[in-house]
């Protein structure tokens, strides 16, 4: 594993969200009319960032506080449920949280006593449950197996829409493999397989008695509906890659504009697949873009920094941008070489 995958993915999420945050869902010729052809390349000052980073770093600092691994669900679920309701809390309107979020820890502050899985959105699979995963992907010594079902659970507890979920485990899927080394061409691959592999299967561990209290006794089957929405979405990549690339907008091409969680994915790895070599590329690419323009770009950079490590972005970029501190302290903990465990 890449030595500072988790440095350079909370990194460059922050750099994604600081770079797309004023020119979300502005219509694309206009973005380019201000940064040219290649997008918004400069780290703005002051470099601020949106609920994108926050919540990720409200999951990265559960999982640290909890200690190493392995993890008791009703103890994580607890930790991110209290971490959800402060951020909830204090977020500034600037920051342009989203609905489902705001909504669901709402919910989870009025009723203290109430289960997390019925105060949940179960219709909801917004981005926000994906844009908020990648510290779960660098835990040193966390497997496969609880990686993912962390992943679908810090999703679930406020999106809890099946696509959601599985969007959330494909995100962290990505950030590990490409933090192996893995070429995003082959993660893309290995994504659209596991679809199908996973297409059966519900965490009841994690997740409880989610899928009955939203109506479906058969829980395989409830999430057959996210693992076929991933699939989709991974398809249209495929068919937007097949095509010669003008360097346009992203959403364009690919006919969605990221905002629900497979999208958001899709998008960013169209990114990161257009441009292998340049993370800060990727990631003005994913910013120039007619749709969620923060998330896709702070999923892009999580994405292209686990790739590239910490070293990918310009120096000047990690002392200024907002939340350096608490960025580099949950990287310092997580780039390890236990962190490649599986």
């Amino acid at each position: 594993m890449q030595t500072t995958a988790a440095s350079g993915a909370l990194f460059g999420l922050a750099f994604g969200d600081a770079i797309g945050k004023d020119i979300e869902f502005q219509d694309y010729d206009t973005i380019r009319r201000v940064f040219g052809p290649e997008g918004p390349r400069q780290l703005p000052d002051p470099a601020l960032v949106t609920d994108d980073t926050q919540m990720a770093l409200v999951v990265a600092r559960a999982l640290v506080d909890l200690g190493p691994p392995p993890y008791d669900p009703g103890q994580l679920a607890a930790a991110l449920r209290a971490g959800f309701v402060e951020w909830g809390r204090t977020v500034e309107g600037w920051r342009a949280p989203g609905g489902t979020c705001m909504r669901s820890t709402y919910r989870l502050e009025v009723s203290p006593r109430t289960p997390w899985w019925r105060l949940t959105d179960g219709r909801s699979k917004g981005n926000g449950a994906n844009m908020r995963v990648a510290p779960v992907a660098f835990v040193p010594g966390l497997s496969d197996h609880d990686m993912v079902g962390i992943a679908q659970l810090q999703a679930a507890i406020t999106h809890a829409h099946p696509t959601a979920l599985a969007a959330s485990e494909l995100t962290v899927i990505a950030l590990r493999l490409a933090a192996e080394g893995m070429p995003m061409r082959d993660v893309v691959d290995a994504l659209y397989k596991r679809c199908s592999s996973r297409r059966n299967a519900y965490r009841q561990d994690v997740l409880g008695p989610l899928a009955s209290w939203w109506s479906f006794d058969e829980p395989a089957v409830w999430m057959q509906f996210g693992w076929a929405d991933c699939a989709a979405a991974i398809e249209r990549l495929w068919n937007a890659e097949g095509y010669a690339d003008d360097g346009g907008d992203a959403c364009a091409h690919l006919g969605v504009r990221g905002g629900c969680a497979e999208d958001c994915l899709a998008l960013a790895l169209y990114c990161a697949l257009r441009h292998p070599d340049d993370p800060v590329a990727a990631i003005a690419r994913a910013a120039a873009t007619s749709g969620d323009s923060d998330t896709i770009a702070a999923v892009t950079g999580a994405l292209v920094g686990a790739a590239h490590g910490l070293d990918a972005w310009p120096s000047g970029w990690v002392v200024r941008v907002e939340y350096a501190d608490q960025l580099a302290e949950v990287g310092e903990v997580f780039d390890t070489e236990e962190g490649s465990a599986s």
